[in-house]
């Protein structure tokens, strides 16, 4: 089974969204985002250094592997752009 029929978008989205609110070291619920809002904007504020330790913390929280090449060339301008790579290319390692 591929790992997008073994994820679930809105388990993906809870994850991320958790990531993303402690990268932004914010103290809200992941239902106060929404997965148009923008990685780097007035609330959520991911710069390229944290990105990476958020996508070590998004394989723990969901026990997937991110392949490296996942990200190359890629651009991320809002919350829906992470859950829909992290769905395309997760490798699920439960």
């Amino acid at each position: 089974m591929s790992a997008v029929e073994q994820l679930d978008r809105a388990a993906v989205a809870d994850a991320v969204k958790r990531v993303v609110i402690a990268e932004s070291r914010l103290s809200i619920s992941p239902d106060d985002i929404t997965e148009d809002e923008p990685l780097v904007g007035d609330l959520l504020r991911v710069n390229s250094l944290g990105f990476v330790g958020m996508l070590v913390r998004i394989e723990d929280e969901l026990a997937v592997t991110l392949p490296d090449d996942l990200f190359v060339g890629r651009s991320f301008r809002t919350v829906a752009d992470l859950v829909d790579v992290v769905r395309s290319g997760a490798v699920v390692t439960r």
